[in-house]
């Protein structure tokens, strides 16, 4: 069962009366592409908004017809933290830091030498550096039937929609023509799932942990190999996952023995 705050992972009647409803509301072709990278590729949803043609599919000359790639190739500069392209309206602020005894010591003789000797002290110059978080590209093979599907008939819509795409070209578009922040996709989905699909806790992560979960324990598969799919670079946030999905837990407290 999820932790609290994090995303549910839903049931396979829950996604796929997702995919269903998908289909009653406008831009089913686009919304049904971005569900289905979420849950069959595991994407984060910064990742599915940095998407551009090129890493999905190879264009012909003219940008008017394409041929779908076999292979995703996902650059490390779209993963966590990376904030490529500048679209993320989220700045970073820290509010905690973290410091060694000796590390403190050193700085309280520092300002109290430059208290003494009466200079102005700016706290900011005493903070420890930022970690940066890494960024890790991964290749993640295109073969689920309907995640093609999806894929093709979106990049159709696009098109005939705009005449002509360019390598460079956004996958995902809003409805002003222009590409998606991180926030405003993450939104996006979290609207899918909870309002339209009724997935209570639904979010833009869920599809991923929903497809993590899946490999660790339906498919049984290592957690390397979860890891690998999921690009995370320490194999410990891979095991956050590794725990027994909610409908497993239901169906033991369901078919308890009665006294």
């Amino acid at each position: 069962m999820s932790k609290s705050g994090q995303a549910r992972v839903p049931t396979i009647d829950q996604i796929n009366h997702l995919f269903d409803v998908i289909q009653e509301h406008r831009h089913p072709e686009k919304n049904t592409a971005i569900m289905e990278i979420s849950f069959k590729l595991g994407l984060r949803v910064q990742e599915i908004a940095l998407l551009q043609i090129k890493e999905i599919a190879k264009l012909n000359s003219t940008g008017t017809d394409f041929e779908l790639n076999e292979v995703m190739n996902l650059p490390a500069s779209y993963t966590k933290g990376a904030n490529a392209l500048n679209r993320s309206k989220t700045q970073y602020e820290r509010k905690v830091m973290s410091f060694s005894k000796d590390s403190f010591d050193k700085i309280v003789e520092q300002i109290t030498a430059l208290a003494q000797a009466g200079v102005a002290v700016n706290p900011e110059n005493f903070y420890p550096p930022v970690k940066k978080q890494r960024g890790k590209s991964r290749d993640l093979p295109m073969v689920d039937k309907a995640l093609r599907f999806a894929l093709t008939t979106h990049l159709q819509v696009l098109i005939s929609r705009y005449g002509s795409l360019q390598p460079t070209s956004p996958v995902f578009v809003t409805q002003k023509g222009g590409a998606y922040s991180p926030n405003t996709l993450q939104e996006h989905m979290a609207l899918m799932l909870t309002r339209w699909a009724g997935i209570e806790k639904g979010s833009s992560h869920s599809g991923r942990r929903a497809l993590i979960t899946d490999v660790i324990h339906k498919q049984n598969k290592s957690v390397k190999i979860a890891q690998k799919i999921a690009g995370h670079v320490n194999p410990s946030t891979t095991l956050i996952y590794d725990e027994p999905p909610e409908e497993a837990i239901s169906d033991v407290l369901g078919n308890l023995h009665s006294k």
